[in-house]
């Protein structure tokens, strides 16, 4: 799998998650560690919409990093990102208390 390929399936996953009431910005990259599918990308919550980028974000609320399956398993709510950080699968850089906002996103999307 390519980077391009996994980005794609990771939008597609959060594709329509209604945000509309998260006023607050928040800006996360995610740094991906694999040698085919390994890259950056960014999620931003801005004006009740959340945008999904295949770029870096230098203005980011905080960093993710991980190897592509480990955040698979976050965005599909197999895994809860404070036991993946706890487990050492996902290292986090930055405003913590915005950072584990991310997990109120995920929640979101399932519903």
């Amino acid at each position: 799998m390519t980077f391009a390929d996994f980005f794609y399936e990771f939008k597609q996953k959060f594709d329509g998650t209604d945000i509309s009431d998260i006023s607050e910005h928040l800006a996360f990259q995610f740094n991906i560690e694999d040698e085919e599918a390994g890259g950056s990308f960014y999620v931003e919550a801005k004006e009740g919409k959340l945008f999904i980028e295949p770029y870096e974000y230098y203005d980011r609320d905080a960093a993710f990093t991980c190897k592509p399956e480990v955040l698979n398993k976050i965005a599909s709510g197999k895994l809860d990102p404070i036991m993946a950080f706890t487990m050492h699968k996902l290292k986090v850089e930055g405003n913590i208390d915005k950072a584990l906002q991310f997990k109120e996103i995920i929640e979101r999307k399932r519903k």
